[in-house]
Order: structure tokens, then C-alpha cells, then sequence
């Protein structure tokens, strides 16, 4: 699978990602560094990358934006993880999601804790 991790999350996460054989670049490395997020998504996107973030204005602009791709992973940090028990978390369930993060989805996950929902997010007023 290919990932972009964001700026927020620790680039120790792609390193350990590409140890397992995915495809993990840090935006940082692909010149997105000071980029939004709107420039994120989109590069996202276009290179058919999941994004791996903190941040949860992702989810909130793939609702805004109706997109179905690219796929979103947040990271929830109430419980803070190291980057190596993020890496296991995520690897440990990427069967369970990868079927959802191919199609387009937001997952969330945390210690104990995987939501997974299928993109675009439809609001409370969008037509069946």
C-alpha cells in the first residue's frame, strides 16, 4: 500500500511502514512540507497515496470536498503512541482496512480502538 505521512506524525512511522514493504513518503520529502491540506489531499490523490495524519481537518475536508478518494488514516492521540506501536497498530489491522482504504475511507485508530468509514461522508441533508 502507499502512504503519505503528514507533518505532524513522526517520519520514523514511513521508515518503519517501508521496512514491512509498503510505499510511506513524509510530505516533507516530497516538497509539501509547509503545504495545507487542501495541497495534501490533492497530491494524495493524484499519486493514489493514503494520507496518515493527527489532524483532524482531513476528514472534515474530504466531507466538504465530497471526495471518495484519497483514503484518510487518523491517528488518534489521546493515548499517544510511539511511532513503533503506530507502525504495529496499523500493520496488525491493514488486512481488516485495506479493502476500505483501496475503495476510499476514513479510518481511525488508536490503542484498542479501529473505525472504519467508507468515503464520500455524507452529510445529513446529501440524497440517498
Amino acid at each position: 500500500m502507499r502512504f503519505l505521512v503528514d507533518a505532524n506524525v513522526s517520519p520514523r512511522l514511513a521508515e518503519l511502514l517501508c521496512a514491512e514493504g509498503h510505499e510511506a513518503v513524509v510530505v516533507r520529502d516530497v516538497g509539501l512540507g509547509d503545504a495545507s491540506d487542501d495541497e495534501i489531499l490533492d497530491r494524495a490523490g493524484a499519486d493514489d497515496r493514503v494520507v496518515i495524519s493527527h489532524d483532524t481537518d482531513f476528514d472534515t475536508l474530504l466531507a466538504f470536498r465530497r471526495l471518495s478518494k484519497p483514503s484518510f488514516i487518523l491517528i488518534r492521540s489521546s493515548d499517544p503512541l510511539t511511532p513503533e506501536e503506530q507502525a504495529a497498530l496499523l500493520i496488525a489491522n491493514l488486512d481488516v482496512i485495506a479493502e476500505d482504504l483501496e475503495a476510499g475511507a476514513i479510518v481511525v485508530f488508536a490503542r484498542g480502538h479501529l473505525r472504519s468509514r467508507r468515503l464520500p461522508v455524507r452529510r445529513e441533508r446529501d440524497p440517498e
